[in-house]
């Protein structure tokens, strides 16, 4: 099944989009409270639904859900090798990268649907990233690999926008990112339930399917999910770790490799230019569907002075 949220004649709703058309949750029920009430209740919601009372061409997708947190991963190993010989100078992995499945949290606050455009800081090296993102439908907290895999409601596409300039500065103080990234966030166009991928997982959980990016109708790069370095449920399981996943939270794949990212092809030689104002980039991830976003103008930030030099007196 595939649930989202859309606007038709002016108004929001949430639930299940089928070839059919839009089918509205029953008793006012939201994304939020079926990812809450988990895939077991699903069936049942949908049989008290009804029929489709829009079709999906006369409604405008939003994004699929609210996360209250984005964890995002960077567990394409060939990703890793792009785009540290950009920022390197020469392809390496750092040997902590095999040992446990890295991750970074951007902000819930600045999410992005199918078709909107996001509004990047001032930036010179604006990139898009290709992921697939796992939805998380129950709570739990040091969950084993097979709990983890349990607590996946759903996938949706994933673009992690990154101010690459901005990124590379952030990360010299060895904290970060922060502004290079938590401007945008893309997910879309809605949550395919786990079930419906299923077919796709290999004999070691991986999700094989193919992805692939273009910017302006020409492809920049294509992977299959099945490349990262450790399956869902094991992102899943060491996301709680001595701390606690809910119902909602959105972990991505990272960046899939071959061209995932432009910060990658730059790394391999590439003279692609970064992304720029009016630019639309188009996501096709094999058994989900499409997520198209696009550049719009740039915000310009408020001045802010470098730090100061202190005396560092230990006394007023």
């Amino acid at each position: 099944m595939r649930i989202g949220r859309w606007i038709r004649d002016g108004r929001r709703e949430e639930g299940f989009i089928e070839d059919a058309g839009v089918v509205p949750f029953p008793e006012g029920a939201t994304v939020a409270d079926v990812l809450a009430a988990g895939l077991g209740a699903l069936a049942e919601l949908r049989e008290r639904a009804g029929d489709p009372v829009a079709a999906l061409d006369d409604v405008a997708l939003r994004a699929p859900l609210d996360p209250p947190s984005v964890r995002d991963f960077v567990a394409f190993e060939e990703h890793v090798e792009g785009v540290s010989a950009g920022v390197e100078g020469k392809s390496h992995v750092a040997d902590e990268w095999y040992e446990a499945p890295t991750f970074y949290f951007t902000s819930p606050h600045t999410i992005a649907g199918p078709g909107e455009a996001i509004t990047p800081p001032e930036t010179q090296r604006l990139d898009f990233e290709l992921e697939v993102a796992a939805v998380i439908g129950a709570s739990g907290t040091n969950l084993t690999v097979e709990e983890g895999h349990a607590a996946i409601f759903g996938y949706t596409i994933m673009n992690d926008w990154s101010a690459r300039d901005l990124q590379a500065r952030e990360m010299k103080v060895r904290l970060g990112p922060c502004k290079g990234k938590d401007f945008a966030t893309s997910l879309g166009p809605w949550i395919v339930t786990a079930d419906e991928l299923a077919p796709f997982e290999d004999d070691e959980g991986f999700l094989a399917v193919r992805a692939e990016v273009f910017v302006g109708g020409e492809r920049y790069g294509e992977d299959l999910v099945s490349n990262m370095g450790w399956p869902f449920a094991e992102l899943v399981a060491y996301a709680s770790r001595a701390s606690r996943i809910v119902p909602g939270d959105v972990l991505g794949s990272g960046t899939v490799g071959n061209g995932g990212c432009l910060g990658e092809l730059w790394g391999r030689g590439s003279e692609l230019p970064p992304l720029a104002e009016g630019d639309e980039v188009r996501m096709v991830v094999e058994g989900i569907g499409e997520l198209v976003g696009s550049v719009g103008a740039p915000v310009p930030a408020p001045p802010l002075p470098p730090a100061r030099s202190r005396l560092r007196t230990r006394r007023r």
